[in-house]
């Protein structure tokens, strides 16, 4: 054997030693490797429609199940407190249910989900969809099922889902469920918790004046204290309350039937 040869098969042994999972990698042949794709692409559908069929049983069961948060969830696993109980809208003031729509979403009754007047109209930023145009559905939608911040992947699955929940919850199911998972401060969930930690009694209780201050805390409650309200929150609070007394004709879906 040449020196030239004897070279070759060392450096062939060199490249064995350093690289033994490239080594593998090369005895795979194209045929198993597109059959391991296949395998992979198949794994990843199975596991997406797991979850929209999940979801979708979900949906229907809220209908009469009321629902945690993502966000309770969320504290839940990493040992933090949460605070919430659950009350359907009877037990939650009028005066409350009003002040929300009346600061979050004026159009509740009339979209189906999705408000796209407002969506086509809002000002998209560099950090991604503005909250701007997002309905209580949607919130409600991305509490209950996604996760926080803003993305346009998140925003891409909040709208088709949002429409299918309004189609299967109905008005007042959604704003109930909204007011139960809605945060009112660092570990305070739903319109309960949050009457009985800021005025010390029942939501049901609630005054039009303190139902509007808990709505100007929306959607930074953790940043917010309704009884300590800011010029910011106070001019809020102002604006909700010129509107508040002229959402008759636009609140009726909310009414008990």
């Amino acid at each position: 054997m040449g020196a030239s040869s004897v070279l070759r098969v060392e450096r062939e042994e060199e490249i064995r030693r350093r690289h033994p999972q490239e080594r593998s990698l090369r005895r795979i042949d194209p045929a198993r490797r597109r059959t391991m794709a296949r395998r992979i692409a198949s794994l990843a559908m199975r596991l997406a429609l797991g979850i929209v069929a999940l979801t979708l049983v979900l949906t229907l069961v809220y209908r009469v199940v009321m629902p945690v948060s993502t966000p309770m969830l969320g504290r839940w696993l990493t040992g933090q407190s949460v605070t919430r109980e659950a009350v359907p809208l009877e037990r939650i003031s009028p005066a409350l249910v009003r002040a929300v729509f009346t600061a979050e979403d004026q159009r509740f009754c009339v979209h189906n989900g999705v408000d796209w007047k407002s969506l086509s109209e809002v000002v998209e930023d560099e950090g991604g969809p503005s909250r701007g145009a997002s309905t209580i559905t949607m919130q409600t939608v991305k509490n209950v099922f996604l996760w926080p911040g803003r993305s346009y992947i998140r925003k891409a699955i909040e709208i088709p889902l949002s429409i299918f929940v309004d189609t299967v919850w109905g008005k007042r199911r959604t704003m109930e469920i909204y007011l139960n998972v809605a945060e009112w401060g660092d570990g305070i969930f739903g319109a309960e918790a949050a009457a009985r930690h800021w005025f010390n009694k029942s939501a049901r209780d609630l005054k039009p004046s303190e139902a509007i201050l808990l709505a100007t805390t929306l959607p930074n409650p953790i940043e917010r204290d309704p009884r300590k309200p800011t010029a910011e929150m106070r001019a809020k609070a102002g604006r909700i309350q010129s509107a508040y007394g002229a959402m008759d004709d636009y609140i009726g879906c909310l009414k008990p039937r």
